[in-house]
């Protein structure tokens, strides 16, 4: 029995040396951010303004790879398999929370495959109208979809997405009937909004901003806990009588699980020190974002509740899942 035990301490102990090691050293050489959307995106863009500034840190370069598909999970199915030596990261959003609630068989852990790095920013949802809506206010569609549940729909990037799941919760917390309208992406739901075809749409600020600033589309609420920064005057969903709602994406920095600690730290330090640069934390507001670090173990609490919180959510509405 002791001679099992000790070749047991000694086998764990032959595994943990390389990574230990890796830890001592790390970076030595180039540092890869896979990231699962479209380049030129939101994900895309988060991810090269981080890491470029978290380079200079580091004294090393860092590479953003696009790995595009199924709402973030391609990318995620990589990085949860790549070695866990620090040089394979994943920029995950809120959809990364939402795969977790809409797959069944993901080939991986939405939690307990990845060391958390940090969050870097959050960004409430939009819901829009045209400028000429006969709604003036959230309250008012709501009314208008109580008193006629055919008559308000509301149009998203597509099924599963966090824009669906957000406009589910506000059906269930208001206790209306909203019709789900996919499409494929913001565009063609905010093309679709502008030609008169649907009377509202759900969706990120970067989407929505130009033509609400050219007066063709006007904001009723915004989705998050307090009122956005880019437009103070439009009131929360909460704050027009729905009590509680809170919807808001995120992004954040993950690595595989199983990271060496010490590497966490120094990724999670030079993140914080990158955040708060200027220039850095100016161009993600710009993107709509609330720029806000974390420790590890408060990105992978946040992380766990969101799973559970969309779990729910996609249960209690009955939508499908893949």
């Amino acid at each position: 029995m002791i001679r099992r035990q000790l070749l047991v301490t000694l086998a764990a102990t032959s595994m943990a040396w390389p990574l230990m090691a890796v830890a001592q050293t790390y970076p030595d050489r180039p540092i890869k951010i896979m990231q699962g959307f479209a380049p030129g995106g939101n994900a895309d863009n988060i991810a090269r303004v981080v890491g470029q500034e978290m380079s200079k840190g580091l004294g090393q370069s860092i590479v953003v790879e696009a790995q595009a598909g199924a709402g973030g999970t391609i990318a995620a199915t990589t990085v949860s398999k790549a070695r866990p030596d620090g040089y394979t990261l994943l920029l995950a959003t809120g959809g990364h929370a939402v795969a977790g609630a809409m797959y069944n068989n993901l080939a991986y852990r939405t939690v307990q495959d990845f060391e958390m790095v940090s969050t870097i920013t959050y960004f409430p949802f939009l819901v829009v109208v045209p400028a000429n809506s006969k709604y003036p206010n959230l309250s008012a569609l709501l009314a208008a979809a109580r008193a006629n549940p055919t008559e308000v729909s509301y149009g998203t990037a597509g099924i599963g997405s966090t824009h669906h799941l957000a406009g589910e919760l506000l059906a269930s917390m208001s206790r209306t009937q909203l019709l789900h309208v996919p499409f494929r992406g913001d565009s063609a739901s905010l093309t679709s909004l502008l030609g008169g075809e649907i009377p509202m749409i759900i969706a990120p600020p970067t989407a929505v901003m130009a033509n609400i600033k050219a007066g063709k589309l006007r904001a009723i609420a915004t989705t998050g806990p307090q009122r956005w920064q880019g437009l103070p005057d439009v009131p929360t969903v909460a704050e027009q009588g729905v009590a509680g709602y809170d919807v808001q994406s995120w992004a954040g920095l993950m690595a595989p699980a199983g990271t060496p600690r010490p590497v966490i730290d120094r990724l999670n330090a030079e993140l914080q020190k990158a955040i708060v640069i200027p220039a850095v934390k100016s161009r993600l507001e710009d993107m709509g974002g609330d720029v806000r670090g974390s420790t590890p173990e408060e990105m992978r609490n946040m992380v766990a509740a969101q799973t559970q919180k969309w779990i729910q959510v996609v249960n209690d509405a009955k939508i499908p899942k893949n």
